[in-house]
């Protein structure tokens, strides 16, 4: 198995930033476009374990639109074959002190590259 291979990650890497973009700016139908439709699709966030895809659409529809603005500190993208990838980023919030992380496991599939498993968690704030 090949990791690293250069479209790939190019390929990830643009589906990540469309995910970005479309989580500051609120835009639900990229943000329900980029899960995989499955029950098997599930999303850990900062205050809620989200188990299928109808789920994390719920969660995103009801969610408040203020505050989405975020910095991305770091962000690392891994392929792994052709097919599945992961993203890892670091961010903060404007007017926050604590530092976000975000893990997302993509998959190709028939419909493009599509997040199949999502982590989001905060870092105490520093002491």
């Amino acid at each position: 198995m090949e990791i690293n291979i250069p479209e790939v990650v190019a390929e990830v890497g643009a589906q990540f930033a469309r995910y970005e973009a479309a989580l500051t700016g609120n835009d639900v139908a990229v943000l329900d476009e980029l899960f995989w439709n499955s029950p098997h699709t599930l999303r850990y966030g900062v205050t809620e374990n989200l188990y299928g895809y109808d789920a994390i659409a719920q969660f995103r529809s009801a969610r408040s639109a203020q505050g989405l603005a975020r910095e991305l500190l770091r962000t690392v993208i891994t392929s792994y074959g052709r097919d599945f990838a992961t993203a890892h980023t670091e961010f903060r919030r404007a007017g926050s002190d604590r530092t976000g992380r975000q893990s997302q496991t993509w998959m190709r599939t028939p419909q493009g590259w599509r997040v199949v498993a999502a982590h989001v968690s905060l870092l105490a704030p520093p002491a």
